[in-house]
Order: C-alpha cells, then sequence, then structure tokens
C-alpha cells in the first residue's frame, strides 16, 4: 500500500523517526541499523515501508533499502514472530549476517535478539533455510560493501571462492560456511590460505 515514503526527517525518538512529507508527519518504527544510517533532522530521507494492519494496530516499519525490508517481510513469515520480534533482531544483526546465520545453522547468533529464544532462533533457521540462497547471500553482501574499500571487497571474495571449493570439495553450504566463519580472516589472506585454514577446520569438527 506504501512503498516508500520520501521527505524531511522530523524526529527521532527511541524505537523509531518521523518523516514530514506535504505536511503530514508519518510515524515509521525502525530498527537500529537504520538508527545508525540516518542523516540530521531537517535532511531529506527515503525510507521503504511495510504497513502492518490488524483490527486493533495500524503500524509502518521502514528501512533504508529494499533488500532490507524484504529480509523483514522473510522474518514475520515465521511462525512466532511478529514485526516487533523482527524488528529486534534487525536491530541485532544486519540482514547480510542474518543471512550467513542462516545459512550457517548459526542458531545462537540470532538468538542474541531480545525476545528470541534458542528454540524460536532454531525454528527460524529452519523455516527460513530453503528461501534463502549462498550466491544471493555474497552478491547482496558485495553490493553494500564500498568499493573505496578494496580490501574489504577482495576479503569478501576470497570467502566466496573458499567456500565455493569447499561445496566442490563435497561438503554442504551449511558446512562450508560454518567453517569459513570460524576463520579470523586477516586482510592479507588469499583464497588457498581460506581454504587450508577451512578445512582444518572442518577436521576438528
Amino acid at each position: 500500500m506504501i512503498s516508500f515514503i520520501k521527505g524531511e526527517l522530523d524526529s527521532i525518538y527511541e524505537d523509531g523517526i518521523v518523516i514530514e512529507n506535504g505536511g503530514i508527519g508519518y510515524d515509521i518504527k525502525v530498527p537500529l541499523s537504520v538508527m545508525n544510517e540516518l542523516p540530521s533532522t531537517g535532511e531529506e530521507v527515503k525510507i521503504y515501508t511495510y504497513l502492518y494492519v490488524r483490527e486493533d494496530i495500524l503500524c509502518l516499519y521502514g528501512f533504508l533499502s529494499r533488500d532490507d525490508l524484504q529480509v523483514f517481510k522473510l522474518l514475520i513469515t515465521v511462525n512466532g514472530i511478529g514485526p516487533k520480534g523482527a524488528l529486534g533482531i534487525l536491530s541485532t544483526i544486519s540482514p547480510d549476517d542474518l543471512r550467513f546465520a542462516v545459512l550457517a545453522d548459526d542458531a545462537k547468533a540470532i538468538a542474541k535478539a531480545p525476545g528470541i529464544g534458542a528454540k524460536t532462533a532454531s525454528k527460524l533457521i529452519l523455516e527460513l533455510k530453503d528461501k534463502l540462497k549462498l550466491e544471493d547471500a555474497f552478491e547482496q553482501k558485495l553490493s553494500k560493501v564500498s568499493m573505496d574499500s578494496p580490501s574489504a571487497v577482495s576479503e569478501t571474495n576470497a570467502k566466496n571462492e573458499a567456500i565455493q571449493a569447499l561445496v566442490a570439495l563435497g561438503y554442504t553450504n551449511t558446512e562450508a560456511l560454518k567453517a569459513v566463519r570460524g576463520i579470523d580472516i586477516t586482510p592479507d589472506m588469499e583464497t588457498e590460505d581460506i581454504l587450508r585454514l577451512s578445512l582444518k577446520k572442518i577436521s576438528l569438527l
């Protein structure tokens, strides 16, 4: 119904913002990740929104990109997670990191969100795993890495190549992702270094 709202950032409060557009102030709930990237009040901002409607509730939830909004929509499809819970998750873990956590079966990372226990985190992984692809996760990650930081781009590419190599060796996406995520990667590491350490990590699991 309301795809996005573009206007002047009027105010910021504990868990939301107010955007003024055409003389109307829109109250929008946003995660902490959005709070940290907002411009100063009085400046223009564009927020992609989701209108949550129930017989006793009418609430707007907002994000800085369509992709982040899509992740929010996926979260609220999980049984037991409503908009408030989804917002709490995205305030604790970024959409990119959430994708990798789901694909790596990392329930602990997801359970750090307020009100999300280990049981709910495991259910979330189970319900969303088939809806997410490792290739898409890396593609989104790369698209958000600034080209002013070539080392960050190179590191992400090296991780992706190492995971693909592990999968080619017969390991599952989950096993490969867990192994690579468990390594302390330094900027000078190449794909071969990450792959060697990943294989060592897998042998110890």
